[in-house]
């Protein structure tokens, strides 16, 4: 997964979207250094909110403002198979929230208003049946 994450200078994947059936995500933001999350729990997020412009490499090409919150406390297992709760705030937080949506069904789309939501959908369908 890393080298797909890096392959698409992405700084978070979560395994459906490469085909891996499986409660799993990465993070590689810099600062950071990469993380591994396997069957991940949100405990707590911050009530203050964000908006930051986000995209997806499930969705190449497009991109739309988002809001979350500025912080999230997630608990999940590591590749060793060792338990750890993390809080983090800024880009990180956001990644967290990003790729833990799609272990979910959710793509950053689904968060965007109705009309940028319709406008990305359409294009993606007119590119589809180009």
């Amino acid at each position: 997964m890393f080298e797909a994450l890096e392959q698409h200078n992405g700084v978070g994947l979560a395994g459906p979207q490469v085909g891996l059936l499986r409660r799993i995500f990465i993070t590689n933001v810099e600062g950071d250094g990469p993380r591994v999350f396997i069957n991940p729990s949100i405990i707590e997020t911050s009530q203050e909110t964000t908006k930051y412009e986000e995209g997806c490499l499930s969705i190449p090409g497009n991109w739309g403002d988002v809001v979350r919150s500025k912080v999230v406390k997630v608990q999940a297992w590591n590749e060793k198979g060792r338990s750890f709760t993390l809080e983090a705030g800024g880009l990180l937080a956001r990644v967290i929230l990003h790729e833990y949506d799609h272990l979910e069904g959710v793509l950053f789309i689904d968060r965007l208003p109705e009309a940028k939501r319709e406008k990305i959908l359409g294009k993606i369908a007119k590119k589809g049946s180009a």
